[in-house]
This record gives structure tokens, sequence and C-alpha cells, in this order.
């Protein structure tokens, strides 16, 4: 396992806002809703610019895409995408399915990603070409290659439950072995650890699954928005397999 400058300062960063979220969560938290209605919460906000401030330190000439703070030096070579709390509704009504999303692009390509969920005990991290870990241990997507035998986990679908594409979705479900609702980070990690092999969403965005998309990567999946195209900052629908079953699901998906 190799831990590059770039990962070190992403998992420090990560241990950082963990701090930060801990102390929270243990307390009271006073939320506040933004302009699309979505709750934050000074734990969010903490957490965030404490992210930034280890990045800034280290490398200066970064630029940063956050949650909270908005774009700071866009057009750098190298920008840091930071959900620090992806799941804020489960944070402020303490359970655990809540972690923090840090994500590095070079030259609008994901390179690099941590996701730490402080108070399930997982942090996930990939840096392209060197693989993918859970707590340290290498992890892979299963070989699962019929739907019959694989497990599809769906997050955010009100999208999907309104297009024409709901009765593929209803016949893939049909098709699966098991399905389930993990949500949030969790599916992604169990997709990456090869303990499921689909996972569907149709309404999110790219922080909420930047660092995500690498690591499932890295451990021999596939990542792709639902309808093929490729993972951007523009990014509102996704699609991901073990690499094996992806071919099948999207023959149903839009049969």
């Amino acid at each position: 396992m190799t831990i590059s400058p770039l990962l070190d300062t992403a998992i420090s960063a990560a241990r950082a806002a963990e701090a930060i979220i801990r102390r929270y969560y243990a307390g009271e938290v006073t939320v506040r809703l933004k302009a699309d209605q979505t709750p934050v919460t000074a734990a969010d906000v903490e957490s965030e610019e404490a992210i930034r401030m280890i990045i800034r330190e280290r490398f200066p000439d970064h630029g940063f895409y956050g949650e909270e703070g908005g774009m700071e030096n866009a057009d750098a070579e190298w920008v840091w995408l930071i959900d620090p709390i992806d799941g804020t509704k489960s944070f402020v009504r303490r359970y655990p399915f809540f972690s923090t999303q840090i994500a590095l692009m070079h030259r609008g390509e994901l390179v690099l990603g941590v996701s730490n969920a402080p108070l399930f005990g997982e942090m996930a991290w990939a840096e392209r070409g060197h693989g993918a870990f859970l707590n340290g241990e290498a992890i892979r997507v299963s070989d699962i290659g019929t739907l019959g035998a694989a497990t599809l986990s769906t997050g955010n679908i009100k999208t999907l439950a309104a297009s024409h594409g709901w009765a593929g979705f209803g016949q893939l479900v049909q098709a699966m072995n098991r399905t389930r609702g993990y949500g949030d980070f969790y599916h992604y990690h169990l997709l990456a650890a090869g303990k499921i092999d689909v996972v569907i969403e149709s309404d999110l965005n790219i922080l909420d699954i930047a660092a995500l998309t690498v690591i499932v990567r890295e451990a021999g999946g596939d990542v792709t928005q639902l309808d093929g195209g490729p993972i951007g900052l523009q990014t509102t629908s996704l699609l991901a397999t073990n690499g094996r079953l992806r071919h099948a699901v999207i023959e149903l998906l839009h049969a």
C-alpha cells in the first residue's frame, strides 16, 4: 500500500474533519436550511474549512469545490472536491449513515478519493493506479456475472421513478437475486469490497460521488452516469457495477 503526499493530505484532512464532526455529534446541533432547502450545520461548515486549511498548507496552488464554501481557484490544474458531511440529514437525526467525501481532480480527471464514515467506523481510499483500500485492507469488486446471482442497491431515485426508465428498473429488480437500499457512502463501500454488485442513483451531485467513483474504479468496478455518460462536474445520476454486469443492467434499464 503506497501513500503519496496527495493521499496522505486527503486522509489527514478527513481525520481533522472527523474530530469536528464527532464533537458536534455528541452535543446539540443547530440546523438551518440552505436556499435549496437542504440542511446545513456548523459541523458542515467547520469541517469543510478544516479540510481546506490542511490542503492549502501543503498545496497552496490547488483549487477547491466545496459543498459549503463553493468554488475557489477552479481553473487550477488540481482541484479538490469536498463534501464535509455527505448525509447531513442522517447526521442531524443521529444515525451513522453519513461521511466525509474528499476527491481530487487533475485536469478534469478524477485521480484520488477518500470516503470517511467516522460513526460507522469505515474509511475507504484510492488513488488512480494504486488500488482501493478499506480500513487499510485492499478491496476488490465481486466476480458475479449474472443478474440472477447479483445484489442491487439503490439510493435517491425520485427522478428515475418519474421517468420512462421506471418500467425498465422494475424489470431489473425482478431479474436481481436481491435488492436493497443501503444508500449514501455505504453501498459504494460494499460494491468496492465485493459484497454487492450494482448501485443505481438518479438524484445526486458530483460532490456526493467523486471520491467513491475513484474507489470503485480502483477496486475493479465501473462507474458512469445512468445514460452511460462520463462522470463530471455536472453529473446527477450514476450506475456503478462490478464491471461484469453493466451490459445486462443497461439492457433492462433501457428496454
